[in-house]
């Protein structure tokens, strides 16, 4: 079916499902860090893994670096930071105030609610300016390991932090936490559209995002392929006196085909402000995932399919896993280990074959190709 005939999968007031196919030749899609580096596999089946976090974080990558989106999982700014910054842009000044070494050292490695530590501040974002609340919040986090000073300590830091608050009644009011997780909807592509816990410092609640992905798989089990190679580069001056070189290990697959499942609540993007252009977007992100994504380790990664099925009825026309199971996939010779894509037979949807009031957009297979925008 030719995409550009049923634009339905853009209307972010339906629901959508979609089948997602991708393969790897020579790469390591997805390793996991418990085992080496290794490719992830399920151990019972020695079928091969992807999360769903390495895929999001693709889709973010692309609409970051591609469609110069604004995306709140990063790595240039803390979080907390950035919650705070949106506090602050909505018109709440939290109570903040300067610790010492002490009382820095004890909050080192605590991840405390409502509660950020940077540069030397601590910046309190709950909503009682009451001391003795603060130091409750505070001491539920004495650990074991801590001293007969850390209650006084914190009596000290809930004293100054309620002072403080008080003189401009820097409380944060469930209104205040409702506009910064709104405005931070508005702001960050990724929160709008996967979620996000906006919670790990200042508290401004959760967001549930209307686009969820599932594990791929792949269709048959993998071999997890490790290969010696030689490195060159030596990178002190004591190895250099062993000699030139030294070994070294990589880690692929041969080749997988995997197959993961996605989701599109209409109800969750009203309440997350999703627009027509971020789903257009996200479309576009899947099609060209791996096209900017290359490395030593991924070069030569492939969208091959992506079936999308769009329901007349925001509560949907029929269940999903009924939609899903429509697109078949079986190999062609089971007789020898995979090798390209050809060696699968790829069986869409018949027309007749779709539930009443669901239809079926071929966005990336024989009928289309893989190409920016959608």
């Amino acid at each position: 079916m030719n995409p550009q005939a049923n634009q339905l999968h853009l209307d972010v007031a339906k629901r959508h499902e979609f089948v997602f196919l991708f393969d790897v030749t020579n790469g390591n899609p997805n390793g996991d860090p418990d085992a080496g580096n290794l490719p992830r596999i399920d151990p019972e089946t020695m079928h091969g893994i992807v999360t769903d976090v390495c895929l999001k974080r693709k889709i973010r990558n692309y609409v970051s670096g591609c469609l110069d989106q604004k995306i709140f999982i990063q790595s240039e700014a803390s979080l907390n930071s950035l919650i705070l910054g949106a506090f602050k842009e909505v018109g709440v000044i939290p109570a903040q105030i300067d610790l010492n070494e002490e009382e820095i050292a004890w909050f080192e490695g605590r991840s405390i609610p409502n509660f950020i530590v940077e540069s030397g501040k601590l910046t309190y974002g709950g909503e009682s300016i009451n001391p003795r609340d603060i130091t409750k919040s505070l001491q539920e986090h004495i650990g074991e390991e801590d001293d007969s000073n850390a209650k006084p300590l914190l009596q000290g830091i809930a004293k100054r932090l309620g002072e403080e608050a008080k003189k401009n009644k820097k409380g944060i009011s469930r209104e205040s936490q409702s506009d910064a997780c709104e405005l931070l909807c508005k702001q960050y592509y990724d929160v709008r559209m996967f979620g996000a816990v906006l919670s790990t410092g200042l508290n401004a609640g959760q967001v549930r995002g209307p686009v969820q992905l599932s594990f791929a798989r792949s269709i048959d089990p993998i071999f997890q392929q490790e290969l010696s190679i030689t490195r060159q580069a030596r990178t002190t001056a004591a190895r250099m006196e062993t000699g030139r070189t030294e070994m070294g290990r990589k880690a692929i697959v041969p080749y997988a085909l995997y197959r993961a499942h996605g989701y599109f609540n209409p109800f969750l993007a009203k309440t997350t402000h999703v627009s027509q252009q971020d789903l257009e977007m996200f479309w576009e992100a899947l099609v060209n995932l791996f096209e900017f994504d290359r490395s030593a380790a991924r070069p030569d990664m492939r969208v091959r399919r992506i079936d999308i099925f769009s329901h007349d009825n925001e509560k949907g026309n029929a269940p999903a896993h009924r939609t899903l199971e429509l697109v078949q996939i079986k190999r062609r010779d089971s007789g020898t280990p995979p090798r390209a894509y050809g060696d699968y037979e790829i069986k869409p949807p018949e027309e007749d074959q779709l539930p009443s009031g669901v239809r079926h957009t071929e966005l990336v297979g024989k009928a289309s190709a893989v190409a920016p925008g959608v």
